[in-house]
């Protein structure tokens, strides 16, 4: 069956909600960057900037000085987070086939829906509308019958509008393109077909020998001649409805100290503990996402080695994880933790006691903690590890004094 998918495209997504709710910065250069360093890299220009020579990845003090009007915004998490779940709902409305590739850029397979909202064009056509009036984000659209041909669709369209390329004519659509478009070229081997090969037409790397292609691109080589002709098989991929338990800590001021950011994410652990604890679920696998100050963000999985919903379990293979991860001279703004892939809950009681008594103990002192922290609050009483990372942290405390636990092993002797 011949697929049709539709690729909304709102550029500069952040500078465009940001403007919803700041109507002052239209038809201006406009930067999203972080704004504590001249080195710090920008995150996302608008088209105005862009003509002014501004582009993605520019250091920030070398845009500043290429254009002196030009206004920076900070990076706005929340603010993002929010416009793309107003997206999701209006687009979860014509098909449960969807998939937000990133913020601003969301995948819609409709096949099969003619007699709910006639041909894809026509949906194209009524979904931007309906985002326009409903959060006044203006996107274009590429409709075509594969991923990667509507999203290049959605790029060279017309301001506000929809392009439709139709069945069979992906290959003559792609051909006369330069071979920027095409995905997971890279600059290096770009610079090899523009320097060496003397290529920068689609239609020169579809024309080429697989022998030839595999000398540049290697084993991607037969992928690439396929994009080049239009093809792609992949499908659209819709959210994952998988359940998860997760805790995150956007720090007020950015942090390099190892011994505090173990604290922090010690504390996250140890609330996602008591989620599984109340909740009776054991976690197959965990994550560890951190973001720099430079907004790089790094995130990392793991397979936990036994079932269990302790901390003092669940927190070994995550610092371990984390230590050998955090490497970059880069202060840590944002840190998250979570825990997928539950085991079945089992009835079947233990013939021997697999615990050794030292382990017995720290259940008893966390179920304690747990007690104490329902009946007043989180911050009455921790350990010295999370107490440590409280120091780059606010929390809302109560008038109880908190106290301090300096570790199990102290604590147990």
């Amino acid at each position: 069956m011949y697929r049709h998918i539709i690729h909304l495209h709102i550029p500069a997504f952040p500078i465009a909600v940001a403007r919803v709710s700041q109507p002052e910065l239209r038809d201006r250069p406009v930067a999203v960057a972080p704004p504590h360093s001249e080195r710090a890299l920008i995150l996302s220009v608008s088209p105005e900037a862009r003509r002014e020579g501004i582009f993605k990845g520019m250091p920030l003090g070398k845009a500043m000085r290429f254009c002196p009007d030009l206004t920076i915004l900070p990076p706005n998490r929340n603010l993002t987070g929010k416009a793309c779940q107003t997206l999701a709902k209006v687009v979860a409305q014509y098909t449960p086939l969807w998939e937000p590739f990133r913020p601003g850029h969301i995948y819609l397979d409709v096949t099969g829906t003619d007699r709910l909202w006639g041909r894809a064009k026509e949906t194209a056509n009524r979904l931007r509308r309906e985002i326009r009036d409903h959060s006044r984000l203006s996107g274009m659209v590429g409709v075509a019958g594969n991923k990667m041909v509507s999203n290049i669709a959605s790029k060279i369209v017309s301001s506000e509008g929809v392009l439709d390329v139709d069945h069979g004519r992906e290959s003559l659509f792609m051909a006369p393109l330069k071979t920027s478009v095409l995905p997971s070229i890279g600059h290096v081997r770009r610079r090899i077909l523009l320097e060496e090969l003397n290529i920068s037409l689609v239609r020169e790397v579809a024309a080429l020998d697989m022998g030839t292609l595999k000398l540049v691109f290697g084993r991607q080589a037969y992928v690439i001649h396929q994009r080049a002709l239009g093809i792609d098989p992949t499908p659209v991929y819709p959210p994952r409805m998988e359940p998860t338990v997760a805790e995150e800590a956007t720090f007020p001021q950015d942090e390099n100290d190892d011994e505090k950011l173990l604290g922090i994410l010690y504390e996250l652990v140890e609330r996602c503990s008591h989620q599984l604890l109340s909740r009776a679920l054991f976690p197959r696998k965990a994550g560890l996402v951190f973001r720099y100050a430079d907004q790089e963000e790094i995130m990392r999985r793991i397979n936990l080695p036994h079932a269990s919903f302790w901390d003092f379990d669940l927190y070994a293979p995550l610092e371990r994880i984390f230590l050998r991860t955090c490497r970059r001279r880069v202060r840590v703004r944002f840190m998250k933790v979570w825990f997928q892939d539950f085991w079945p809950p089992t009835s079947q009681l233990p013939l021997f006691p697999a615990r050794a008594p030292i382990t017995e103990k720290k259940v008893l002192v966390t179920q304690a903690l747990n007690r104490i922290r329902e009946r007043y609050s989180e911050a009455t009483i921790q350990y010295g590890r999370t107490s440590i990372a409280h120091s780059c942290k606010t929390e809302e405390r109560t008038s109880l004094p908190p106290y301090s636990l300096i570790s199990y092993d102290n604590f147990l002797a």
